[in-house]
């Protein structure tokens, strides 16, 4: 298993769970209630605090709920902006590292909201290559992220990138396969590789986190489908994880986080860590 220092050094152990923050409707989305900020912040912070009692290790903001996504580029201000409030104001509730994630690949907008909150990190799609979401072709962000990231001084915002990301359809590149796509998100600088499911909630293949395993350096982690029935199996073959279902009331990400399945799953993931040491 290759675990690189930064792993360590932003979560203070090793295989980081970390817990996503669903930020409801953020201005200029179409479900967006007038007024309602305050609100927004509200729940993002009641969440985040209830997943850091729950005892995850990181925390993920990001505007899930703006669906349907815009592109890249297509991003508005706006939600950068409101996206960098609500991250800075989860930070100011907890003790753990907090990153971010933008939908739809929008690295630039996580890469200014990130240095505007101080977050660790930011999650990206589709740093190299092509897919196609259902919004459209999605192109790889990296060359302009990476430019960015240099342009603002935001060299210490690690970039977590995905390979075959979730909910897309990936025949542009079906002649390479996820070993030469993982080795992409390597070239393209990205701090750790992320391997998941086809759709949110479903798990990875574990074939998948092996090819993707020798074919990089760096840190994999995983960003679907881990739940307290399957996190046995996937724990030895991680890195770390992102997860949002599992923590979710009776496992669906639209439900309110729920402390009691935080700490099951979180107790069950202190057993298997202190059993992997001994």
């Amino acid at each position: 298993m290759k675990v690189e220092s930064w792993v360590e050094e932003i979560f203070k152990v090793q295989k980081p769970i970390i817990g996503m923050v669903h930020v409801r409707p953020l201005p200029g989305s179409p479900f967006y209630e007038p007024g309602s900020m305050g609100k927004i912040i509200e729940t993002a912070v009641l969440e985040a605090k209830l997943l850091e009692d729950g005892s995850v290790d990181g925390l993920q903001v990001e505007n899930m709920w703006d669906h349907p996504y815009l592109k890249g580029d297509e991003i508005g201000h706006e939600t950068t902006a409101a996206l960098a409030v609500c991250s800075y104001a989860v930070q100011g509730a907890v003790q753990i590292p907090v990153g971010i994630n933008c939908h739809l690949n929008g690295s630039i907008q996580a890469l200014a909201a990130a240095v505007a909150s101080n977050a660790k990190w930011i999650r990206v799609f589709e740093l190299a290559n092509t897919y196609i979401s259902n919004a459209g072709i999605i192109e790889a962000s990296g060359p302009s992220a990476l430019r960015y990231r240099r342009t603002i001084g935001a060299g210490t915002v690690r970039i977590l990138g995905d390979v075959l990301v979730k909910h897309g359809s990936h025949f542009i590149t079906s002649d390479r396969d996820i070993r030469e796509q993982a080795h992409d998100v390597e070239t393209f600088k990205g701090d750790a590789v992320i391997v998941t499911g086809g759709a949110t909630g479903e798990q990875p293949n574990v074939a998948d986190i092996e090819a993707v395993r020798d074919a990089v350096s760096i840190p994999v982690f995983l960003g679907s489908g881990i739940t307290i029935d399957n996190v046995e199996q996937f724990l030895p073959i991680m890195d770390g994880a992102i997860i949002g279902s599992q923590f979710k009331e009776d496992g669906k990400w639209q439900n309110p986080v729920s402390l009691e399945r935080t700490k099951a799953f979180m107790n069950r993931v202190r057993s298997l860590r202190q059993i992997n040491q001994e």
